[in-house]
């Protein structure tokens, strides 16, 4: 799972149909011990009604086409949970 943040919004009205009824959302990876972009964005299947600038967790592969319910979907990322908060414990 990665952590990203929901930068954008993707319409597409002529896709695949196994994409019908899903929402797809742009968004960027972040470095969770300092909240920095990642990379670069990408686009991932949105299961869960996440908005705009929320933080959400991301599946990728195998695992972002079972989350959406079909392992022949043609997603690459879906996102599985919009983060309300998280915590990190010191290093040593």
């Amino acid at each position: 799972m990665k952590v990203a943040r929901v930068i954008g919004n993707i319409w597409a009205t002529r896709k695949d149909a196994r994409l019908s009824g899903l929402t797809l959302l742009i968004l960027q990876c972040v470095d969770i011990t300092t909240g920095k972009a990642d990379g670069a964005p990408i686009v991932a299947a949105d299961l869960i009604g996440a908005g705009f600038g929320e933080t959400v967790l991301i599946v990728g592969g195998s695992s972002a086409r079972s989350a959406a319910g079909n392992m022949s979907i043609p997603v690459d990322a879906t996102v599985v949970a919009i983060v309300d908060n998280f915590e990190l414990g010191e290093g040593d």
